[in-house]
């Protein structure tokens, strides 16, 4: 979703500063079935047992991997009931009565640091993957996937860049739990057996800079160091971020392991500590609620399976109610997707909610003035792309010309929307087109 609009109410520099308000668990929480990358699941439990945090409750099934289904709370599980995903559709919950108590799951177990010393690469990855971490910057990508890897890493990058237009989530983390994140960091070099590991972040923030100066002043790790990136966008996208940190060039269609470099989000750091250090999974997600459209933006940490409306009523509601047109925004502005309406709950990877009043600005023809073509920062053309999409009649989409278009490139950044002077909503089309692209 890209939004061209006016003052946004609380600014990036405002927003950052809100520190976190913890909520408490709401009576029922509710936890996906399946989600973007597992469109099939199984459950083990039924209607009326007792499940406990951090219990195995399922397991989701995808393309190649299976991902377990952990609960958040304690309590009874009550059934499915649909609600809204962070993508717009409508999918099965599992909705959990919490019973307030947070029981853990008796298999659970802290370690001691002299427990995690003795620990292979292969038993990190193995936890990571019980307890179903994902990558926690919005991609989901299973994180026991990238430990797998068998290439030697030279490089641990840690990205807390955040480049987006008013997204703070991060931030806010990074100040909130920095003993979290240094100590999945530790564990990282331990799996990796690499000393150096960078935390990124951009330098124009210099309160985070005085603060992780200090903090690792106080807490000096051998070989963990800051990163400080340059405030552009999208500094944030991983291989911008590669090479600005090391200097390393990463080709499109290679992964940065192949180069010795392993990334992963600020959050995901911290949650690779919940699970080696604490035996639990992600629990409770930093969200930002922000944008023209709400009363009182602010950061909060929710359990995972709180619903939106939750966070919109702690925000003071909407500025608009009777306003039928405002635009819900999971994510950032760039970046971010639509959802029709508040019925949509916290997952693992939203970090944020954007409300404004709806803008409204009607498609034009395309007029070839190149500001999508000299704006993509991985050299694709948006315009031939959407010609390709959109041919003219009586001629179809030819699926051999869009895959020869090279559209997987796309990053997804949206700068090609965002300069679109006739509007085009080329990021929406060339996400068609990647369907395409897939296609065997």
């Amino acid at each position: 979703m890209i939004l061209k609009t006016r003052a946004i109410r609380c600014n990036k520099a405002e927003l950052c500063r809100i520190p976190a308000t913890t909520l408490d668990p709401e009576p029922f929480i509710f936890i996906p079935l399946t989600n973007t990358r597992c469109a099939k699941a199984e459950l083990s439990i039924k209607e009326g047992d007792q499940v406990y945090v951090g219990e195995t409750i399922g397991l989701r099934h995808g393309a190649f991997f299976d991902q377990p289904i952990l609960s958040t709370v304690s309590g009874i599980y009550q059934g499915l009931e649909k609600h809204g995903y962070r993508n717009g559709k409508v999918i099965d919950y599992l909705k959990i009565q919490n019973d307030k108590k947070d029981t853990l799951d008796p298999s659970i177990h802290e370690r001691t640091d002299e427990d995690i010393a003795k620990l292979t690469k292969d038993q990190i990855t193995d936890i990571v993957k019980a307890k179903a971490l994902v990558g926690l910057g919005g991609s989901s990508f299973p994180t026991y996937v990238k430990f797998q890897t068998k290439n030697p890493i030279k490089y641990i990058l840690i990205n807390g860049i955040e480049c987006e237009p008013f997204l703070t989530s991060d931030h806010r983390f990074m100040v909130e739990h920095a003993d979290e994140i240094l100590g999945g960091i530790k564990i990282m070099q331990q799996a990796f057996a690499c000393e150096d590991a960078r935390i990124c972040f951009k330098g124009v923030y210099t309160e985070l800079v005085d603060f992780w100066n200090d903090y690792l002043a106080k807490n000096p790790v051998k070989g963990v160091s800051i990163s400080l990136m340059d405030n552009y966008y999208p500094q944030g996208w991983e291989t911008a971020m590669i090479k600005k940190a090391v200097g390393v060039d990463v080709p499109s269609g290679h992964l940065p392991s192949e180069y010795g470099v392993i990334n992963f989000n600020v959050a995901t750091a911290a949650g690779v500590y919940f699970a080696v250090k604490k035996d639990l999974p992600v629990l409770d997600r930093e969200v930002s609620v922000y944008g023209e459209g709400i009363k009182h933006p602010s950061n909060y940490v929710v359990r995972i399976g709180t619903p939106f409306k939750t966070l919109i009523e702690k925000s003071g509601g909407y500025v608009d109610e009777k306003n039928d047109d405002k635009i819900l925004i999971v994510g950032g502005p760039m970046m971010g997707g639509t959802i029709p309406n508040d019925d949509c709950v916290v997952s693992p990877t939203v970090t944020s909610l954007l409300i404004q009043k709806q803008y409204r600005g009607a498609e034009e023809p395309c007029i070839r003035c190149g500001s999508c073509v000299y704006s993509c920062p991985v050299g694709l053309e948006p315009v031939t792309i959407m010609r390709a999409m959109r041919p003219d009649w009586p001629f179809k989409v030819s699926e051999k010309y869009v895959k020869s278009l090279n559209v997987m490139k796309c990053m997804e950044c949206g700068l090609c929307t965002y300069s679109c002077t006739s509007k085009i909503p080329l990021l929406s089309i060339i996400r068609e087109a990647k369907l395409i692209a897939r296609k065997k």
